[in-house]
């Protein structure tokens, strides 16, 4: 089954974090400056409204110690960060009651709310606070102005002072900036993290490559001397094997060998292809065509039919410059290894999206076993396998292959729930660019 749906869950826990430590301090800073308030006034410590600040500055510190905990023990990090941003503000709704309402200084916190959750939860969580601030202000306002809410200070309404224009104007300036911060913070969070992802896989991949590069002219020499030997063994044995008799031992110890032969000739081809990928059929092509025919024969391998879920969110207008062939030996490798990842049944998904107007991404997620803390660093190390079959040259010779177009490769892996396969390419040439 083929869906059109596509779901990444992004790494919440060191951005709540954060969030936890910066709120923590924030509540310090307010018991801090209402008490340095107070005595500059000459305020008793407990009047109104700083004994309701300190007691919501109480809870904050509670209720962070209440998101540690729940960081630390459960998994749930998204549901958390919803949690606690709107939290938030309500918090901040009653910090402007008790600070005076349409008078309060510290209407700005709704902003710093917002631009915070577009950090952890980007453009759709920004909008969702957004729009709950906007609601709150405006009700608090409102019920205060109609007299559903009493001041906190004294017995005068805002009614009493102004004119209702003039509340309907502040509410719809704030309004307005609450969304208008929103979408910025969002567009801007959604950049932030899309170069945070390249310069990572730039990062990762250099590494990788400075490491492949030291063993690159030792594997083609040793590709190159055995190939002639190899040429000349099976020639020998295809030779001897034509005088044997049909079905006799000696027929199945040569058929033996001639599949070993070829196995060795197919391993060398490899190394060839590891060490010195060509690029000469190199050219601009629709990537997205290419992909859904080789989902539709994955999907009809009676090993991948009955139990691998297949999920495609395909940009149509993408671009690469890669050889048809190469990219569909890619895709392919990397399809493979997300099935055999999986035990049972389980989902593929894969996503194909421009990333300016001079890359393309491509993600291919599976909900499998994963990959073990201690093995990740050795994914892309030739001869590493644990398949007993394998190799260890598939994932190599696509890291080579991506490198070979000035593309880049990066994984995230967590066992017990799969692994994300990122790969980058180019629109153009590096040449021509």
């Amino acid at each position: 089954m083929i869906r059109t749906q596509f779901k990444a869950q992004p790494r919440l826990a060191g951005q709540i974090r954060w969030t936890i430590f910066l709120r923590a301090c924030f509540a310090v800073i307010l018991i801090v400056a209402s008490l340095v308030f107070s005595s500059q006034q000459n305020y008793s410590f407990f009047s109104q409204p700083f004994l309701t600040l300190y007691n919501i500055a109480g809870v904050i510190l509670i209720l962070s110690i209440f998101y540690l905990a729940w960081l630390n023990k459960f998994t749930t990090h998204r549901f958390l960060a919803f949690f606690q941003t709107i939290l938030d503000t309500l918090i901040v709704t009653v910090i402007i009651y008790v600070t005076g309402s349409y008078e309060s200084v510290f209407t700005f916190l709704y902003l710093v709310v917002i631009i915070y959750t577009s950090m952890i939860l980007l453009l759709k969580g920004s909008l969702v606070i957004a729009t709950l601030s906007s609601v709150l202000y405006a009700a608090l306002i409102e019920f205060e102005y109609y007299g559903i809410v009493t001041p906190m200070f004294g017995n005068s309404f805002i009614s009493d002072t102004m004119d209702e224009s003039h509340i309907i104007y502040r509410i719809i300036i704030m309004i307005l900036a609450c969304f208008a911060v929103a979408i910025l913070s969002g567009v801007l969070a959604y950049q932030l993290k899309g170069a945070r992802q390249t310069v990572k896989m730039m990062e990762e991949h250099l590494r990788r490559t400075e490491k492949m590069q030291a063993i690159d002219e030792m594997i083609s020499g040793i590709a190159h001397e055995v190939k002639n030997p190899l040429a000349s063994l099976s020639g020998s044995i295809q030779l001897l094997h034509e005088d044997t008799t049909p079905g006799s031992y000696e027929d199945k110890l040569m058929q033996i060998i001639l599949r070993e032969t070829d196995r060795l000739k197919s391993i060398v081809d490899n190394i060839r292809l590891f060490s010195k990928p060509q690029k000469d059929n190199a050219k601009q092509i629709e990537p997205s065509g290419i992909i859904e025919e080789t989902v539709e024969l994955m999907s009809n391998d009676p090993e991948y039919s009955q139990r691998i879920d297949f999920s495609l969110e395909l940009d149509q207008s993408c671009m690469i410059y890669i050889d048809s062939d190469h990219f569909k030996q890619i895709l392919w490798n990397l399809m493979k290894n997300a099935a055999q990842a999986i035990e049972g049944s389980g989902k593929i998904s894969i996503k194909l999206k421009p990333a300016g107007d001079t890359k393309v991404f491509l993600i291919i997620k599976d909900n499998g076993k994963g990959i073990a803390p201690d093995k990740c660093r050795h994914v892309f190390d030739p001869f590493y396998t644990t398949k007993p079959d394998g190799t260890g040259l598939g994932l190599p010779i696509i890291h080579r292959l991506i490198d070979t177009y000035d593309g880049m490769i990066d994984f995230e892996s967590t066992p017990g729930k799969g692994s994300i396969f990122t790969v980058l390419f180019r629109v153009r040439d590096a040449a021509a660019r």
